[in-house]
Parts: C-alpha cells; structure tokens; sequence
C-alpha cells in the first residue's frame, strides 16, 4: 500500500533573484494492494516529483508518505529494498546487455547469481525481449530501453510497484501485452502506481485514480465515480473539469 499525505516540494533555483519552483504543493491520494491506481496529470502537473519522492528517491519539503508501512523519509532503504521502480528515464548501463542490467539489478536486490539469471531469462520471454537480450543497450529504441527498466523494475518480485510512463515508446502489441502483466500482478495481490498523461490507457487500466494539476490532487476516485461526479460521459472531459476547465462543446 502507498499513502501520501500532503505532500509538497520546491525546487531551488540556480540564480538569487528567482524564487524557485514549487512542484507540489498539497498531495495526497492511497493506492491500495491488490488495485492499479493511476495517477493522471498533464506533462509538468507533478507527477514524476509525486513518484520519485514515494520511492524514497528525493526528500518532500512537507508532508508525508509510507510505502508498505515504510517512511520514505525515515527508512527509505526499507522502502527501495522492497519497491519495483521504473523512472521516467530509464537510465540504464549502456555497455551492459539487457541480460547483464537485469542480472546485476537482482544481485543488487540480494538474488544469488542462478536465481539472478533465472529470474531475467523469465523476464525477457514475459517481455519479448530475446531478440536483444545480449545486445548492449547504448543505442537501444526506447521502447527497448523501456522494456529493459521493466525488466529491472520486477526482478525482485516486489510487491509494490511504481511505474512512470511505463507505455512510453511501447508499439501497440507491447502496450496490450503490459497490460496483461499489470492485471496479472493486481490479481496476485500487488499494488502497482502507475502515472501517465494518455486518458484511454488510465480508463481500460486504473481500478483507482488520482487527478493531479498544478501540483495538487483535484480529484480521486474510480473512473465511473468521476465522470458521475463531474457529469461528464468521457473521461477526457471529466479531467478537464476537474482541473477547473471548460470541456470542448460539441458544434
């Protein structure tokens, strides 16, 4: 389970005279075992600060959060041990292979060398990634680069997921087969918090989601709950209004 409370964050700025950013400013939205929640925002609304701070990855200016009862400030190891994180930018080892990422993430994360190797040759047939598992990833496509982090991201098997963009540079086949293995995981239990921008992914995915603009959640709930809640037939517009917008008129 993830629970953010308020959350807030502010960037300092490179020169004296600017006040700086803030990126959230008031956060707060559960994601719960067993459900995919999606968080919904517009590029630069506050998602990936929102994501980066529940994995323990920056330190919130206010608020608070705990990712299966783990304090992301108080004992983010805890917290990084037990999470699957896929970042926005894969960052990747571009000398190592696919195999090689995968294998030395899950020695990272305590696996022996053969449950290591075990584990990302699982891995690369889930994600159809044999044709280039032994190629160095400099260079890689980025839906290549995105199943690689994936790959990584589930090494553990974690229990709780987080995932940034995770259908960004994915073909459509891709994108359906991440579907399926995102489901499967929600069905055995896991919590997986998945951010994105694309509204029919969000509503054919998200058991719960959180609409975040400006740095603040204007509005959680299932996707019927919402569009009943906003009067709106789609959830394009249903966004829309609840960011404080006018949706399109049809002529």
């Amino acid at each position: 389970m993830i629970e953010a409370e308020q959350l807030a964050k502010r960037f300092k700025a490179k020169g004296r005279k600017t006040k700086g950013v803030s990126a959230l400013t008031d956060v707060s939205f559960r994601a719960s075992d067993g459900e995919i929640t999606g968080l919904l925002g517009p590029n630069g609304a506050g998602k990936s600060t929102s994501l980066r701070i529940l994995a323990g990855l920056i330190r919130p200016d206010g608020g608070s959060a705990r990712v299966d009862g783990h304090d992301v400030v108080k004992d983010s190891l805890s917290v990084r041990r037990n999470l699957g994180y896929l970042p926005h930018n894969a960052g990747l080892y571009p000398r190592l292979s696919s195999r090689e990422n995968l294998v030395y993430y899950g020695r990272l994360c305590g696996l022996s060398r053969t449950q290591a190797q075990a584990r990302a040759r699982e891995l690369m047939e889930l994600l159809d990634m044999e044709d280039f598992a032994d190629r160095r990833t400099d260079g890689f496509s980025q839906g290549q680069r995105t199943k690689v982090a994936l790959g990584r991201a589930l090494i553990h098997r974690p229990r709780t997921l987080i995932l940034d963009e995770p259908t960004n540079g994915l073909d459509v086949m891709a994108t359906r087969n991440l579907r399926a293995i995102l489901r499967r995981l929600r069905d055995e239990g896991h919590c997986v918090l998945i951010s994105s921008h694309v509204m029919q992914e969000v509503a054919r995915l998200c058991d719960q989601v959180a609409i975040i603009s400006d740095g603040c959640v204007a509005m959680t709930g299932t996707v019927p709950g919402i569009l009943e809640e906003t009067g709106q037939q789609d959830l394009e517009d249903a966004f829309v209004v609840a960011i404080g917008e006018r949706p399109e008129v049809s002529a």
